[in-house]
């Protein structure tokens, strides 16, 4: 957007803490501090004033984060401004959180979505799964989450495995991302290791399960099999998705999984994937045989395709280029951002 022009703020949580970082490649930050987090929404006290105090032309939240979407339509009526929203899933939740969300979708998320000029979803599917937003279709864009050619890319990379299979995840491993299914992918590798020994797991990612993921890990016999690097610095992403022979995110909550991206970067970088039905890009994953789609919370399907991949690399290295054929079609930013700006100017126009 920025280099189509347009002036750009993003307001967010300092988180991590950031302060410093004004502007980043031409966009302005404006970085707000929080008391705490619910269902992983950092609470910013301060983001009604920061909004109202924006003089802007249009306004973009997303969901399900009720905290800035709610106070960013509230703003939008007040200041008589329109308001663009992409919808990323449902707001859901378990036991308490359950019945918050349940009753959020019932009242605040209604006065939103009717605010919305346009309401964006990242895959079609989306519409027909979820019960919230069907009696909007006629504000509904498809516009698909993008991903930087230029930096997600392969490289070559002086071989340190010594022959080991490599498989990749990358999440936020807490509660809330329970949904992304690595306890099913270590199932997984159990069933993988009877054919392929010689196999390792990088995990990465950080948060308040990590010690509980890797005492599963030990307690299951996969101590060998598996490595957590942690937080992964934007910087080094791009060498772990060229380190590994195969990038897998097993999501498990069609609710929940809203499209991805993590897959994209991977076949960004030659990459094959495997994943589940329910992710936004499994349909072009299938149709251009980039990877392997199998259905969720079904482990040993995820087996079969993660070993038949490591065993055929050939194969492998075919989807991969097939994957980066893709996303250099149909994922860059640079077309994501042309088909956000269309919606831009048709919500302005009315």
């Amino acid at each position: 957007m920025v280099k189509s022009g347009h002036d750009v703020t993003v307001i967010c949580a300092n988180d991590p803490d950031s302060r410093n970082i004004k502007t980043l490649d031409g966009i302005k930050i404006k970085r707000l501090n929080y008391i705490g987090k619910i269902a992983g929404t950092n609470i910013t006290p301060t983001l009604p004033v920061e909004i109202f105090k924006e003089d802007f032309d249009i306004i973009h939240t997303h969901l399900p984060t009720p905290w800035s979407a709610d106070w960013s339509a509230i703003i939008s009526k007040i200041k008589n401004k329109p308001m663009v929203l992409t919808y990323h899933n449902d707001t859901v939740g378990s036991s308490i959180a359950g019945y918050v969300a349940r009753f959020y979708n019932l009242t605040s998320l209604k006065l939103t979505l009717s605010v919305a000029g346009k309401i964006i979803l990242t895959s079609p599917k989306y519409l027909e799964q979820s019960p919230y937003l069907k009696r909007y279709k006629n504000k509904i864009e498809i516009i698909p989450c993008g991903v930087d050619i230029n930096k997600f890319k392969p490289i070559k990379m002086e071989s340190k495995n010594n022959g080991q299979y490599r498989i990749f995840f990358l999440s936020i491993l807490n509660e809330f991302h329970r949904y992304k299914g690595l306890d099913y992918l270590f199932k997984a590798l159990k069933i993988v290791k009877k054919d392929i020994n010689d196999v390792k797991l990088i995990v990465g990612g950080k948060g308040e399960l990590f010690d509980y993921y890797k005492e599963m890990v030990n307690s299951i016999g996969l101590g060998n099999n598996v490595e957590f690097v942690g937080f992964i610095p934007d910087d080094e992403l791009v060498r772990y998705f060229n380190n590994c022979d195969v990038f897998v995110l097993p999501s498990t909550s069609s609710e929940q999984e809203g499209f991805g991206i993590v897959l994209l970067e991977a076949l960004a970088c030659e990459k094959p994937v495997v994943s589940t039905e329910i992710v936004g890009v499994a349909e072009d994953i299938k149709k251009t045989n980039s990877g392997v789609i199998v259905k969720p919370k079904d482990s040993e399907a995820l087996a079969n395709a993660i070993t038949a991949i490591l065993k055929d690399k050939d194969a492998g290295n075919q989807m991969g280029k097939n994957g980066r054929k893709l996303v250099e079609e149909k994922y860059t930013w640079k077309r994501v951002a042309k088909m956000t700006e269309e919606v831009y100017c048709e919500v302005l126009s009315n």
